[in-house]
């Protein structure tokens, strides 16, 4: 066995026995649409040869099936789940994978070492990630119920706020990589703990920008503030600019989309740095809200979207 090998091994916690068409046999399908479904969730085909697959592969691949079989959900469904399951544990994997590296840099640990620090590593560390993930999966699988158990259909009322750093890509041409390294953890862990703490929830961060929705025009107003005031305390962070608007956004496989959403992000486009724009039915929904200042602008021609009189947002005095 290889170090690559071993290394694989340690991390799937299991050995390798089988090939693509003998998992499909196992689970009882043609291998076609075993690899449909393993595309789903982001894998790549292998050779028909390869002995790549575990008992894990067999059984995850008949509990597939089985949620088809059983019409817990059509195949199309269970292929979009596939999807959306794949795409989040890739960048799961990937962000872990990096903080191990970073872990075997500061640690000394020398490039010919490496393997075989990582499968000591991978041993040490899987089965507490693992207990990690699926705590974290359930806790935001109920909430998302429990949102989706209010809904009587897919669009639903919405606060959105877009909000992205001015001039971040500049300043990621003038420093290190590691300085833009820590300035995004820094914008993503600040934003993503201002967003959860005042009651919204953080969609994506796109590195510097972050997406976020509430259910109160009022939570949402309170957010963008935040994040003003704590982005302005970082040294060496950009300053930040915010477009807010309310309206129905559809929501679909985590992400949420509509022209509420466009309209928040072309409204960032057009503020001013260091400020907050909000389109007018947000605003009249401030109205009468002892929290906020509102200060009408001049009327704004909005690409895709045609022209609006937005108005800033401030604390109240």
């Amino acid at each position: 066995m290889t170090s690559e090998d071993g290394l694989t091994e340690a991390f799937l916690r299991e050995h390798r026995r089988y090939t693509s068409h003998q998992v499909a046999e196992m689970a009882g399908v043609p291998v076609y649409r075993a690899r449909r479904f393993w595309r789903a969730l982001g894998f790549a085909n292998v050779a028909d040869d390869a002995v790549e697959f575990t008992d894990s592969d067999v059984e995850a691949l008949r509990t597939l099936l089985g949620m088809v079989s059983r019409g817990l959900y059509d195949e199309g469904h269970v292929l979009l789940m596939a999807r959306s399951l794949g795409r989040a544990t890739a960048r799961l994997a990937e962000s872990q994978a990096e903080l191990g590296a970073e872990e075997l840099d500061q640690a000394g640990v020398p490039l010919a070492d490496r393997p075989r620090a990582w499968t000591r590593r991978a041993r040490r560390v899987v089965p507490d990630l693992e207990k990690l993930l699926v705590y974290a999966w359930r806790r935001q699988l109920a909430a998302a119920a429990g949102r989706m158990a209010e809904q009587e259909k897919t669009a639903v009322r919405l606060a959105v706020g877009f909000a992205d750093l001015v001039g971040f890509t500049r300043l990621s041409r003038q420093i290190s990589e590691i300085e833009l390294a820590a300035l995004v953890d820094e914008f993503e862990g600040r934003s993503a703990d201002v967003v959860t703490s005042t009651g919204g929830r953080v969609i994506k961060t796109l590195g510097d920008s972050v997406l976020f929705v509430s259910g109160k025009a009022h939570d949402a107003a309170e957010i963008a503030l935040r994040l003003l005031a704590a982005h302005a305390k970082v040294r060496g962070m950009p300053e930040l600019r915010v477009g807010l608007a309310v309206g129905p956004v559809i929501g679909r496989m985590g992400d949420v989309f509509g022209t509420t959403v466009n309209l928040a992000s072309r409204l960032t486009a057009l503020a001013h740095p260091g400020t907050i724009l909000a389109d007018p039915d947000l605003a009249e929904e401030l109205t009468g809200d002892r929290a906020f200042r509102l200060v009408p602008v001049d009327r704004l021609t909005v690409r895709g979207l045609g022209e609006l009189v937005p108005f800033t947002v401030k604390r109240a005095l």
